[in-house]
């Protein structure tokens, strides 16, 4: 009981600092993007290469490494705020040490470097090797002085964030031009798999902006100690608040059209897929506006950005419904 107590008492800090959650999040959110978008897309169009599983395993594990190393150096430059914005949740100095967290960041990003350039070498994509030798780098600046720059570290972490559901699209598209030659690109799979992934890019770009200032309202007090350019403190909550809902409802819009214009699926009020989009995706993306504009602690601002999570996660789950409609068309 003891040696158990002991071993969770080390591991916590660890689990904490790499934020498993967010981490369990984007391997959800990989799998879906490959079993149930990609994979049915190239069924419906009869090719039976599709990217192996020990393939995907490795996009995985290099995807997981470089963002956890990201988290990592996040709060190895971020000690000083997160002793003003969050001092009960501190790991760097208090459980590890700042010499330990930097090692840990140069062997997760190194570690995901490596499974990235074997998948790259798979699937022969000059592009996912570009990303994966170019994105931990970006998150160490992101960490060491973008994201106290006007704007600029929300843009690179909705980039980021925008991403990962392309690199689903990448990793499968060039392997089946390389497979297949130059002249699959003038069959529709190509341009399917980028709009249809592109859609859930959009989706995480626009929808992590929104979160990141929010976080940005949330974390004003600790910012302004540290003189960042943040939004809120440069323009001020309440424009910071205009930006945000411009944001969600610019989201929303857009679902709306892809859901009665474009969607090639029923889209009646009968239909599942519409009442999923209307109450897992439109509705807390409402809710999260409301909130956000009657928030008037730090709580209630976090309580936004948990809506806001959550809609994440429910836009991803769609990725189920788009599965069962495309298996029913094979």
């Amino acid at each position: 009981m003891g040696l158990g107590k002991r071993l969770a008492d080390v591991v916590k800090p660890y689990l904490q600092l790499l934020r498993v959650s967010n981490l369990t999040f984007l391997a959800i959110l990989l799998f879906a993007m490959e079993q149930w978008v990609a994979v049915p897309l190239l069924r419906l169009e009869h090719l039976s290469q599709q990217m192996p599983l020990w393939v995907f395993v490795l996009l995985l594990l290099s995807t997981l490494l470089i963002a956890a190393g990201g988290y990592v150096i996040n709060d190895y430059f971020d000690v000083k705020i997160d002793r003003i914005n969050r001092p009960d949740d501190i790991v760097v100095t208090r459980h590890i040490s700042r010499d330990g967290a930097m090692q840990l960041f140069k062997v997760l990003s190194g570690l995901g470097i490596v499974t990235g350039l074997i998948v790259t070498w798979w699937a022969k994509s000059w592009t996912l090797m570009m990303i994966y030798l170019v994105i931990p780098g970006l998150l160490w600046f992101y960490s060491a002085s973008y994201k106290r720059q006007f704007l600029v570290g929300n843009l690179v972490v909705a980039f980021v964030s925008g991403l990962v559901p392309l690199l689903v699209a990448i990793a499968n598209a060039d392997y089946l031009i390389h497979l297949y030659g130059t002249s699959l690109t003038y069959t529709p799979i190509i341009g399917q798999l980028y709009v249809w992934l592109g859609g859930f890019a959009v989706f995480a770009f626009l929808i992590t902006l929104a979160r990141e200032i929010t976080k940005d309202i949330e974390d004003i007090e600790g910012d302004c100690e540290m003189e960042c350019r943040t939004i809120p403190i440069v323009w001020g909550v309440r424009t910071s608040k205009i930006i945000i809902t411009i944001l969600l409802l610019l989201t929303f819009s857009l679902i709306v059209y892809l859901t009665f214009a474009v969607l090639p699926f029923p889209h009646d009020w009968q239909s599942f897929s519409t009442r999923y989009i209307v109450f897992g995706i439109l509705t807390p993306i409402i809710c999260s506006i409301i909130l956000l504009w009657s928030a008037k602690t730090k709580q209630e601002i976090h309580r936004t950005q948990v809506v806001l999570k959550f809609a994440m996660f429910l836009g991803t789950m769609y990725s189920f419904v788009i599965h069962q409609n495309l298996t029913l068309c094979n």
